[in-house]
């Protein structure tokens, strides 16, 4: 019974968490920091798993040199990924998108761990 409580508390901290992780999420405010955070999520063009950043081919130095025109240039952090997204296509993005079926690798997760967390509340409440 006491672990099953303490597994519930674990759950609802780490949801609670995560919520608070994706609220304050950073946003860089000078270039340099915004041209860095802006490599990290885009993948490198002729490499597999790696960001633009982690790689030193010559096409993920272009992509970086493209990022920092870019941003030098005035363009908001969403532009240039779906600047970059339409130039190179869907999967030189790291991250799956947040809109149509993409969102589904979002809120699977998310769901399964609600449902988790509830059915393990109802059952410590039931054994009580």
């Amino acid at each position: 019974m006491k672990v099953l409580q303490s597994f519930s508390v674990w759950c609802v901290a780490l949801v609670a968490v995560a919520a608070i992780a994706v609220v304050l999420n950073p946003h860089p405010s000078s270039q340099s920091a915004r041209i860095a955070h802006l490599e990290t999520l885009v993948r490198c063009p002729a490499c597999h798993d790696l960001s633009v950043a982690e790689s030193n081919a010559t096409s993920a130095v272009a992509v970086r040199n493209e990022i920092a025109a870019k941003v030098k240039s005035g363009q908001s952090d969403n532009e240039i990924l779906t600047s970059l997204e339409s130039t190179y296509g869907a999967s030189i993005l790291l991250s799956p998108p947040t809109s149509g079926l993409g969102v589904l690798l979002w809120v699977v997760p998310i769901a399964g761990l609600a449902l988790l967390v509830g059915s393990s509340v109802r059952l410590a409440r039931r054994r009580r």
